[in-house]
């Protein structure tokens, strides 16, 4: 058994893929896709839920992805991976406000459903001798409305998690 795990860390060690230090978190992210995070490392990869809220919407998305350490540092890792999201938009919803980089193609009186494929890459520090992680990234997303709509965004976001 103990050759098996030898062998294991060395191809982990030599692909250049790290195991996120925490194995759950809960937290919150701020910026395109605000809301309710919640991510499960499994060694070098990791599954994360986004729970979005907004003025008059919602969104679910759900990533894929791998963590990779960075700059040599404890602590620190690179994340990157795939996903995708259901979106909900109420009537009120006002596509046309917000920041320059958002661009949706719908005003008030509009409320849709929108489906999207998400791609994730950002970078992550957990304090080492605390349960707080740190994130900053860029989620970009291209999604269809059912009018027919489509829209491109890059999504830029900050969050903190609660480790356990």
């Amino acid at each position: 058994m103990k050759k098996s795990s030898l062998i294991v860390a060395l191809i982990l060690f030599m692909s250049g893929t790290a195991m996120a230090q925490y194995d759950f978190a809960v937290g919150v992210r701020s910026g395109g896709t605000s809301g309710l995070t919640l991510k499960k490392n499994y060694g070098p990869s990791a599954i994360e839920g986004i729970v979005g809220f907004w003025h008059d919407g919602l969104s679910l998305t759900a990533l894929w992805g791998k963590n990779r350490m960075a700059f040599d540092e404890p602590g620190l890792f690179w994340y990157y991976g795939v996903g995708g999201h259901v979106s909900i938009y109420g009537d009120d919803f006002d596509g046309h406000g917000g920041p320059g980089w958002y661009k949706h193609p719908h005003g008030n009186n509009d409320g849709d459903l929108g489906l999207g494929v998400d791609g994730i890459v950002g970078l992550e520090y957990k304090i080492p001798q605390a349960p707080i992680a740190f994130s900053l990234d860029f989620k970009p997303y291209l999604e269809v409305v059912t009018d027919g709509g489509a829209f491109f965004a890059i999504d830029p976001g900050l969050g903190i998690k609660v480790a356990f």
